[in-house]
């Protein structure tokens, strides 16, 4: 894609909830292959605005468009077949289902063969079937969750929990991955991990990533650019070094370190 043309546009994009307005006029532009941050104190408007993006809520002002499609209004099964996909604060996995039967899970979307086929044990759905079992085999090797393949995933560590997340949100081929607080619950060295992952995500499957987080040395080391809501509203952007050195930044995290 264009680098002068943004992957995602978001123009004037608020949300009201019974009179209360939790975000209003956020403008943000994402560009291929980059990696930006999402920051803000607790309560700024995040995820509200990350569920925006996904199809969870409507916006009630402001559009969102992804290269030329807009997304306003589409279900979120629609934006995650438009090239979206999102992991959660909470990790939402299916946990009575194998490792790798996660994984296959965001295949199905994009499954070759049709219901028929598989109703009447056509070829086609074996075929398809062994492509998505490949498929996903290979995911696990990337994130290195290979030899769990056959464990129920609610028996994994969190950390592995967590990777295992990502890994079936890049299973559905997204354009853009917007990815909601990984590290929340993670200890020192699973973190260190984890920042080495997203940069290695980036590089394999070179695609747009969108980061919520509040590990600022993680944001800060993996982030070109950053975005910083308050109160709903957008207050700053710009690199690691100005959001650093931003006294609205200073002022919105109550005097606490952003580094």
């Amino acid at each position: 894609m264009d680098k002068a043309k943004p992957l995602l546009n978001v123009e004037n994009l608020g949300i009201s909830f019974g009179g209360l307005r939790a975000v209003q006029g956020v403008d943000l532009q994402l560009f291929s292959k980059e990696m930006v941050g999402l920051i803000g104190p607790n309560g700024a408007g995040k995820t509200t605005f990350f569920n925006m993006l996904t199809g969870v809520y409507e916006p009630t002002e402001g559009t969102i468009m992804l290269g030329n499609r807009k997304l306003n209004g589409l279900s979120p099964y629609k934006i995650t077949q438009g090239g979206i996909s999102r992991t959660f604060q909470n990790i939402r996995l299916f946990g009575e289902l194998s490792v790798i039967d996660n994984v296959k899970v965001a295949y199905h979307s994009q499954a070759k063969h049709s219901l028929l086929s598989s109703i009447i044990r056509l070829p086609q759905h074996f075929n398809g079937e062994r492509e998505m079992e490949e498929k996903a085999l290979a995911f696990l090797e990337i994130f290195q969750l290979q030899r769990f393949k056959d464990e129920k995933a609610k028996n994994l560590p969190y950390g592995q929990q967590r990777r295992l997340e990502i890994a079936r949100a890049l299973a559905a081929s997204p354009k853009l991955l917007l990815l909601d607080e990984p590290a929340a619950g993670m200890n020192p060295q699973e973190t260190k991990e984890l920042m080495n992952l997203i940069a290695l995500i980036r590089e394999t499957f070179e695609l747009t990533v969108l980061l919520i987080e509040h590990d600022m040395p993680l944001v800060m080391g993996v982030c070109e650019r950053i975005y910083v809501l308050d109160h709903g509203q957008l207050i700053a952007q710009g690199t690691p070094t100005e959001i650093k050195n931003n006294p609205k930044v200073i002022e919105a995290y109550l005097g606490e370190e952003v580094s």
